[in-house]
């Protein structure tokens, strides 16, 4: 049926042939998968039994004819026992589904009796029956593909063509094609498809022919996709996600280790004017202003000067003792209250009003 003896195909520009030394044959009524990574030289063989290119070296046999053999002019009569499917529908848009899939007769001088007669028939098998009237447009992706099947089958070929039928279908639209394409096959058609579908393959079991780099290396009667290295995966997101979230958690954790942490203690000045981090409090008075000040009866008994702190280059050691606080902090200078002046506001003038014992530092 179809036969590849040691076939060769280079094209111009490139230093490495698209296929090397291809050695296959077909059998009639076979199915057939041409799998193998992008640029492995799938689509290149389905050419070459369309007879759209030529063999560098080797010969392609095809329906007992030696496609070297087959002059320009017979092509097309060649052309009308093979069937072709693509990827992207091919379809006319402006016409309906019954003119595209009559036109293939058409072209070939069917009789207008046989189009009115095989079109609803290949229509009812691939479906469609009913939808005769319908535009592409107005036809689902998996529709539009039935579509193209028929158009494919009304001539009633011997072999049947499909590169990569699925690939722009979803998942379930996908099974029916490939169950479309498996009772055709029962129907006696040979079908050879080229395809990246690991699940279908692994999953029909049927003759499998893979290609590496224009180069044969397997061909199995009851074999499965085989390796699945080159067929594109999720990892690369998967692992971008994992990332975007590791750094989510990590901000979070940060949160929540800064939302829980003490307060630090708040420093309070010696300076008049309190500080606009620190709430109002009573600033130190000099033993010597507070003997002044205070009546002789009332005083208490001078207390022991502390010893000097070590001085600190930033700020000077302050004189109180601080004060642990649970509320969160409020920065008074964002309120406007970041310059207060205690002398303005008269707060240092009723202190030294105070006659009370409550004369020193304070807590």
């Amino acid at each position: 049926m179809i036969r590849f003896e040691h076939v060769t195909k280079r094209y111009r520009g490139t230093s490495k042939p698209a296929l090397s030394d291809v050695d296959f044959e077909v059998q009639r009524g076979e199915f057939v998968f041409l799998v193998g990574a992008s640029g492995s030289g799938k689509s290149s063989c389905l050419r070459l039994i369309l007879r759209e290119d030529n063999p560098s070296d080797g010969r392609v046999v095809v329906l007992g004819r030696d496609l070297r053999t087959l002059s320009t002019r017979k092509v097309p009569y060649f052309r009308r026992h093979i069937g072709s499917v693509f990827q992207d529908f091919r379809l006319l848009p402006n016409k309906t589904v019954f003119q595209n899939v009559a036109f293939t007769l058409q072209v070939i001088g069917s009789s207008r009796a046989f189009i009115q007669q095989a079109v609803p028939e290949v229509l009812a098998l691939v479906g469609l029956d009913g939808k005769q009237k319908r535009l592409p447009h107005e036809l689902s992706g998996g529709e539009q593909q039935r579509v193209a099947i028929a158009r494919a089958l009304v001539n009633r070929p011997q072999i049947l063509l499909a590169d990569e039928p699925t690939g722009n279908l979803d998942p379930a639209t996908s099974v029916d094609i490939m169950q479309l394409l498996a009772r055709i096959n029962a129907g006696g058609t040979t079908v050879v498809m080229a395809t990246h579908e690991a699940g279908f393959v692994d999953q029909m079991k049927r003759r499998v022919i893979e290609l590496r780099g224009g180069v044969m290396v397997r061909d199995d009667r009851h074999g499965g996709y085989g390796d699945t290295s080159a067929i594109p995966s999720l990892t690369p997101q998967v692992e971008k996600g994992a990332a975007a979230t590791a750094a989510l958690t990590a901000v979070l954790e940060l949160q929540r280790q800064i939302a829980s942490a003490p307060v630090q203690p708040v420093p309070v000045l010696t300076e008049p004017a309190t500080d606009a981090g620190t709430p109002a409090s009573t600033p130190a008075r000099p033993a010597a202003s507070a003997a002044t000040d205070v009546p002789a009866a009332r005083q208490t008994p001078p207390q022991a000067p502390a010893q000097a702190p070590a001085p600190v280059p930033a700020e000077p050691a302050p004189l109180t003792r601080p004060i642990a606080i649970d509320a969160p902090e409020v920065d008074l200078g964002e309120l406007g209250l970041g310059d207060i002046d205690l002398g303005k506001l008269g707060v240092a003038d009723r202190l030294d009003e105070r006659q009370d014992d409550e004369v020193g530092p304070t807590s």
